[in-house]
């Protein structure tokens, strides 16, 4: 079975070939800053990004006919559990219209449908952004206002648990996991029973990361918010694009910061190790979410390939649990392997119905 899988990010586009479960190629689609301005909103960059997908198979001699489905990451669903999903009309009505919030993964679903509607096979998604297999006593906030939610990087984390399980020889359904996924964004959340009982969303929760300010005290957040300084849309770009270490140091690169930690620079020493020690406190959370009965600490996502970085996380955190370290991310071998059980009687898809 050869398969087609999508990915797609805010500035590019991730396809790879699968034949079962072996990348036979794989490439990322880079979209300009010049190319996508002339668009309104994510939604309106379909068809652009539908033929870059197209014209990057042809030049790369993928014949589309070969083709038995076609797999993208989930975007932005009504929140539910994890898993693979079969495309239907639902999904791809509350894609369009960003029901569920705008992001660039809700391309993903309807490229897939238009891409194997062509082909006349089937298009799935897997573990949407917005899977969220929170347990119910997680989900107070404190304020009645916001309730929690399981929003976190559901497919990285999901599948970097199946290669602990795997690595640890327990069954995946019974693995006690504190996963921790350092990218753009990062999260940290408990696996228990082969579900993400809790995690830190890394939109306003948790450590800072890049560009994000994680939690922080919100009497005061309050208090900017109604001093007039800011109005609302600068200050949720102040939040979330501006915050973390580019409202420090000026770059969303961890390897600058990285570059400056390593040049001595004061600055940075200081936000690299406020980023260490915010790390594994949540992780020291997520633990004892679990109650101290943690099978492995995992780490994972680009951030994770800084030795020096996971090392110093780990002096932390290292008498919990033994320590996994699996770099980068593993999302289009999850989607690859998601497909293949579906198509062979494996797995059954998981139906979509909407609101």
């Amino acid at each position: 079975m050869k398969n087609l899988i999508l990915n797609p990010g805010s500035t590019s586009t991730k396809i790879a070939e699968f034949e079962d479960t072996t990348m036979i190629f794989s490439k990322t689609i880079r979209h300009s800053q010049k190319e996508l301005e002339k668009f309104a909103g994510i939604m309106d960059q379909k068809q652009f990004r539908f033929q870059a997908i197209i014209d990057t198979c042809a030049d790369e001699g993928i014949n589309l006919k070969d083709i038995r489905g076609v797999i993208a990451i989930g975007g932005l669903l009504r929140p539910g559990v994890g898993g693979v999903y079969e495309v239907n009309d639902i999904m791809v009505r509350d894609f369009m219209a960003c029901t569920y919030g705008e992001h660039a993964s809700n391309l993903g679903g309807v490229i897939a449908a238009e891409i194997a509607k062509s082909l006349n096979v089937k298009a799935y998604i897997a573990d949407p952004v917005t899977t969220d297999e929170m347990q119910e006593v997680a989900r107070l906030s404190g304020l009645p206002d916001v309730e929690r939610s399981g929003k976190t990087h559901a497919l990285n984390q999901k599948a970097v648990a199946a290669l602990a399980s795997k690595e640890l020889g327990i069954p995946k359904e019974a693995c006690r996991l504190v996963v921790t996924h350092l990218g753009g964004g990062i999260s940290v959340a408990a696996h228990r029973d082969g579900l993400i009982v809790d995690a830190c969303d890394p939109r306003g929760e948790g450590p800072f990361s890049m560009d994000r300010v994680g939690a922080v005290n919100v009497l005061e957040v309050a208090k900017i918010c109604f001093s007039g300084k800011y109005s609302k849309d600068e200050m949720l770009k102040r939040v979330s694009g501006n915050g973390g270490c580019v409202a420090y140091l000026d770059t969303r690169d961890f390897r600058d910061v990285m570059r400056m930690y390593n040049e001595k620079d004061p600055k940075a020493i200081a936000v690299y190790n406020a980023l260490v020690y915010q790390i594994a406190k949540e992780i020291g959370a997520m633990t004892a979410v679990l109650k101290g009965n943690v099978d492995a600490i995992v780490f994972t996502g680009g951030m994770s390939n800084e030795k020096c970085f996971i090392e110093d996380i780990t002096d932390y955190v290292k008498h919990f649990a033994k320590i996994l370290v699996y770099p980068g991310e593993f999302e289009l071998e999850a989607l690859a392997s998601y497909i293949t059980r579906v198509q062979s009687g494996e797995t059954r898809p998981l139906v979509y119905t909407g609101s």
